[in-house]
Protein backbone atom coordinates (compact mmCIF):
# COMPACT_ATOMS: atom_id res chain seq x y z
CA UNK A 1 0.00 0.00 0.00
CA UNK A 2 1.04 3.42 -1.08
CA UNK A 3 2.69 5.30 2.30
CA UNK A 4 -0.14 7.57 3.56
CA UNK A 5 0.38 11.33 3.40
CA UNK A 6 -2.08 12.09 6.30
CA UNK A 7 -3.55 9.54 8.46
CA UNK A 8 -5.31 8.92 11.88
CA UNK A 9 -4.57 6.11 14.37
CA UNK A 10 -7.26 5.11 17.03
CA UNK A 11 -8.01 9.05 17.86
CA UNK A 12 -11.12 8.95 20.51
CA UNK A 13 -12.51 12.08 21.87
CA UNK A 14 -14.84 12.38 24.72
CA UNK A 15 -17.48 15.53 25.76
CA UNK A 16 -18.52 13.86 29.29
CA UNK A 17 -20.34 10.69 28.32
CA UNK A 18 -20.61 11.67 25.13
CA UNK A 19 -17.73 9.48 22.54
CA UNK A 20 -17.97 11.88 18.95
CA UNK A 21 -14.50 9.89 18.15
CA UNK A 22 -14.38 6.78 18.92
CA UNK A 23 -10.87 4.55 17.68
CA UNK A 24 -11.30 6.26 14.35
CA UNK A 25 -8.40 4.91 12.05
CA UNK A 26 -8.65 6.23 8.40
CA UNK A 27 -5.73 7.57 6.23
CA UNK A 28 -5.42 10.01 2.96
CA UNK A 29 -3.07 8.75 0.50
CA UNK A 30 -1.13 10.55 -2.97
CA UNK A 31 -3.47 11.81 -5.55
CA UNK A 32 -6.67 10.60 -3.77
CA UNK A 33 -10.15 11.68 -2.76
CA UNK A 34 -10.92 10.28 0.59
CA UNK A 35 -14.46 11.34 1.37
CA UNK A 36 -15.68 11.41 5.01
CA UNK A 37 -19.83 11.37 5.37
CA UNK A 38 -22.26 10.49 7.48
CA UNK A 39 -25.41 11.65 9.40
CA UNK A 40 -25.67 15.23 11.38
CA UNK A 41 -24.17 14.36 15.03
CA UNK A 42 -21.95 11.86 13.69
CA UNK A 43 -18.99 13.26 14.66
CA UNK A 44 -17.29 14.67 11.51
CA UNK A 45 -16.57 18.06 12.47
CA UNK A 46 -15.02 16.65 15.48
CA UNK A 47 -12.72 14.27 13.49
CA UNK A 48 -11.97 17.78 11.63
CA UNK A 49 -10.86 19.64 13.95
CA UNK A 50 -8.41 16.72 15.43
CA UNK A 51 -6.98 16.47 12.07
CA UNK A 52 -7.04 20.25 11.52
CA UNK A 53 -5.27 20.64 14.97
CA UNK A 54 -7.82 22.83 16.72
CA UNK A 55 -9.22 20.01 18.72
CA UNK A 56 -7.11 17.66 20.70
CA UNK A 57 -7.39 14.14 20.80
CA UNK A 58 -7.89 12.25 24.71
CA UNK A 59 -6.21 9.18 23.07
CA UNK A 60 -4.60 7.84 19.54
CA UNK A 61 -2.17 9.96 17.26
CA UNK A 62 -2.43 11.90 14.10
CA UNK A 63 0.85 11.63 11.56
CA UNK A 64 1.26 14.05 8.55
CA UNK A 65 3.79 13.13 5.65
CA UNK A 66 5.55 10.65 8.16
CA UNK A 67 5.57 12.90 11.16
CA UNK A 68 3.77 12.60 14.15
CA UNK A 69 1.74 15.81 14.73
CA UNK A 70 -0.77 15.24 17.59
CA UNK A 71 0.39 17.68 19.36
CA UNK A 72 1.15 20.28 16.94
CA UNK A 73 -0.82 23.50 16.69
CA UNK A 74 -3.27 24.51 13.52
CA UNK A 75 -0.56 27.07 12.33
CA UNK A 76 2.31 24.32 13.04
CA UNK A 77 0.47 21.57 10.80
CA UNK A 78 -0.80 24.53 8.09
CA UNK A 79 2.76 25.67 7.89
CA UNK A 80 4.10 21.83 7.41
CA UNK A 81 1.05 22.13 4.51
CA UNK A 82 -2.09 21.08 5.53
CA UNK A 83 -4.84 23.11 3.81
CA UNK A 84 -7.94 23.53 5.53
CA UNK A 85 -11.36 25.22 3.99
CA UNK A 86 -13.99 25.23 6.69
CA UNK A 87 -17.74 24.55 6.84
CA UNK A 88 -18.51 28.13 8.09
CA UNK A 89 -16.47 30.83 6.42
CA UNK A 90 -13.80 32.23 8.07
CA UNK A 91 -12.73 34.60 5.81
CA UNK A 92 -12.40 38.52 6.53
CA UNK A 93 -15.41 39.85 5.32
CA UNK A 94 -14.49 43.52 5.15
CA UNK A 95 -11.10 43.04 3.49
CA UNK A 96 -10.68 42.52 -0.32
CA UNK A 97 -10.04 39.19 -1.95
CA UNK A 98 -6.51 39.89 -2.05
CA UNK A 99 -6.22 40.72 1.29
CA UNK A 100 -7.53 37.54 2.30
CA UNK A 101 -5.14 35.50 -0.18
CA UNK A 102 -2.59 37.45 1.42
CA UNK A 103 -3.38 36.44 5.31
CA UNK A 104 -3.17 32.78 3.69
CA UNK A 105 0.74 33.81 2.11
CA UNK A 106 1.96 35.38 4.98
CA UNK A 107 0.61 32.62 7.22
CA UNK A 108 2.54 30.63 4.97
CA UNK A 109 5.85 32.68 4.97
CA UNK A 110 6.10 31.91 8.91
CA UNK A 111 5.78 35.68 9.52
CA UNK A 112 4.11 36.90 12.31
CA UNK A 113 0.48 38.57 11.32
CA UNK A 114 1.84 42.23 12.80
CA UNK A 115 3.50 42.14 9.27
CA UNK A 116 0.48 42.24 7.57
CA UNK A 117 0.84 46.09 6.34
CA UNK A 118 4.32 45.03 4.89
CA UNK A 119 3.05 42.33 3.00
CA UNK A 120 0.82 43.89 1.05
CA UNK A 121 4.31 45.75 -0.55
CA UNK A 122 6.02 42.40 -0.81
CA UNK A 123 6.20 40.93 -4.41
CA UNK A 124 7.01 37.31 -3.52
CA UNK A 125 3.57 37.18 -0.89
CA UNK A 126 1.38 39.40 -3.86
CA UNK A 127 2.79 36.98 -6.67
CA UNK A 128 1.55 34.07 -4.32
CA UNK A 129 -1.92 35.58 -3.57
CA UNK A 130 -2.46 36.46 -6.88
CA UNK A 131 -1.43 32.98 -8.62
CA UNK A 132 -3.77 31.03 -5.82
CA UNK A 133 -6.40 33.71 -7.17
CA UNK A 134 -5.85 33.22 -10.88
CA UNK A 135 -6.14 29.46 -10.53
CA UNK A 136 -10.02 29.09 -9.04
CA UNK A 137 -10.75 32.05 -11.06
CA UNK A 138 -10.88 34.94 -8.84
CA UNK A 139 -7.96 37.17 -10.25
CA UNK A 140 -10.63 39.60 -11.53
CA UNK A 141 -12.23 40.86 -8.28
CA UNK A 142 -8.98 40.68 -6.58
CA UNK A 143 -9.94 44.04 -5.24
CA UNK A 144 -13.55 43.18 -4.37
CA UNK A 145 -14.72 43.70 -0.75
CA UNK A 146 -14.86 40.09 -0.28
CA UNK A 147 -18.67 40.80 1.57
CA UNK A 148 -19.47 41.64 -2.45
CA UNK A 149 -18.91 38.17 -3.31
CA UNK A 150 -21.40 35.74 -4.17
CA UNK A 151 -21.13 32.22 -1.93
CA UNK A 152 -19.75 30.16 -4.57
CA UNK A 153 -16.92 32.76 -4.83
CA UNK A 154 -16.43 33.13 -1.44
CA UNK A 155 -16.42 28.84 -1.04
CA UNK A 156 -13.56 29.51 -3.71
CA UNK A 157 -11.59 31.90 -1.94
CA UNK A 158 -11.27 29.60 0.61
CA UNK A 159 -9.44 27.61 -1.68
CA UNK A 160 -7.67 30.11 -2.71
CA UNK A 161 -6.43 31.16 0.54
CA UNK A 162 -5.38 27.29 1.26
CA UNK A 163 -3.83 26.71 -1.94
CA UNK A 164 -1.09 29.95 -0.85
CA UNK A 165 0.16 27.07 1.78
CA UNK A 166 1.39 25.31 -1.12
CA UNK A 167 -0.67 22.44 0.66
CA UNK A 168 0.46 18.44 0.56
CA UNK A 169 -2.76 17.83 1.86
CA UNK A 170 -6.14 19.44 1.87
CA UNK A 171 -8.41 18.75 4.57
CA UNK A 172 -11.97 20.45 3.27
CA UNK A 173 -15.44 21.02 5.55
CA UNK A 174 -18.22 20.97 3.36
CA UNK A 175 -17.01 23.09 0.71
CA UNK A 176 -20.33 22.98 -1.53
CA UNK A 177 -22.58 23.63 1.55
CA UNK A 178 -24.84 26.84 0.21
CA UNK A 179 -24.05 26.24 -3.16
CA UNK A 180 -26.99 26.20 -6.07
CA UNK A 181 -26.71 23.12 -8.71
CA UNK A 182 -24.15 25.10 -10.69
CA UNK A 183 -21.72 26.45 -8.22
CA UNK A 184 -21.34 22.78 -6.96
CA UNK A 185 -20.72 21.88 -10.77
CA UNK A 186 -18.10 24.03 -10.92
CA UNK A 187 -16.18 23.72 -7.43
CA UNK A 188 -16.30 19.56 -8.25
CA UNK A 189 -14.55 20.00 -11.26
CA UNK A 190 -12.22 22.25 -9.50
CA UNK A 191 -11.40 20.07 -6.72
CA UNK A 192 -11.58 16.78 -9.31
CA UNK A 193 -8.49 18.66 -10.85
CA UNK A 194 -6.48 19.31 -7.92
CA UNK A 195 -5.89 16.31 -6.31
CA UNK A 196 -3.08 15.35 -8.65
CA UNK A 197 -1.43 18.24 -6.75
CA UNK A 198 -2.32 17.52 -3.38
CA UNK A 199 -4.69 14.86 -2.00
CA UNK A 200 -8.29 15.94 -0.09
CA UNK A 201 -9.95 14.56 2.08
CA UNK A 202 -13.50 15.57 1.82
CA UNK A 203 -16.11 16.03 4.66
CA UNK A 204 -19.69 16.25 2.91
CA UNK A 205 -22.86 16.25 2.70
CA UNK A 206 -23.94 16.46 -1.12
CA UNK A 207 -23.56 12.82 -2.38
CA UNK A 208 -23.72 13.89 -5.87
CA UNK A 209 -20.33 15.59 -5.52
CA UNK A 210 -19.06 12.79 -3.17
CA UNK A 211 -20.03 10.19 -5.66
CA UNK A 212 -18.56 12.08 -8.58
CA UNK A 213 -15.06 12.81 -7.09
CA UNK A 214 -14.38 10.13 -4.45
CA UNK A 215 -11.76 7.29 -4.55
CA UNK A 216 -12.80 5.74 -1.25
CA UNK A 217 -15.25 6.50 1.12
CA UNK A 218 -15.59 6.42 4.82
CA UNK A 219 -18.87 6.20 6.78
CA UNK A 220 -18.88 7.77 10.23
CA UNK A 221 -21.85 6.71 12.16
CA UNK A 222 -21.71 7.88 16.11
CA UNK A 223 -18.23 8.45 15.75
CA UNK A 224 -17.56 5.35 14.61
CA UNK A 225 -16.03 4.46 11.08
CA UNK A 226 -18.56 1.76 10.31
CA UNK A 227 -17.51 1.13 6.60
CA UNK A 228 -14.82 2.50 4.11
CA UNK A 229 -14.36 1.61 0.80
CA UNK A 230 -14.94 2.64 -2.99
CA UNK A 231 -18.07 4.30 -3.99
CA UNK A 232 -19.97 0.96 -5.48
CA UNK A 233 -18.95 -0.40 -2.50
CA UNK A 234 -20.06 1.67 -0.25
CA UNK A 235 -23.30 2.21 -2.72
CA UNK A 236 -23.65 -1.67 -1.71
CA UNK A 237 -22.82 -1.77 1.65
CA UNK A 238 -26.56 -2.93 3.91
CA UNK A 239 -25.22 -1.12 6.96
CA UNK A 240 -24.28 2.19 4.90
CA UNK A 241 -27.80 2.05 3.34
CA UNK A 242 -29.93 1.64 6.47
CA UNK A 243 -27.48 3.86 8.69
CA UNK A 244 -27.26 6.82 6.36
CA UNK A 245 -27.55 6.50 2.36
CA UNK A 246 -30.79 5.01 1.71
CA UNK A 247 -32.47 5.79 -1.35
CA UNK A 248 -29.23 8.41 -2.03
CA UNK A 249 -27.68 5.20 -3.00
Amino acid sequence: MTDAILSTHGITKSFGALKASDDITLDLRPGEIHAVIGPNGAGKSTLIGQISGSLAPDAGTVRFLGQDVTRETVRARAQRGLGRTFQISALAMEDTVLQNALLGALGASGRPWRFFGSALRNRPLRDRAEAALDRVGLGDVASVRTAELSHGQRRLLEVAVALTLDPKAFVMDEPMAGLGSEGSKQLTGFLDSLRTEAPILLVEHDMDAVFALADRISVLVYGRVIATGTVDEIRADPAVREAYLGDAA
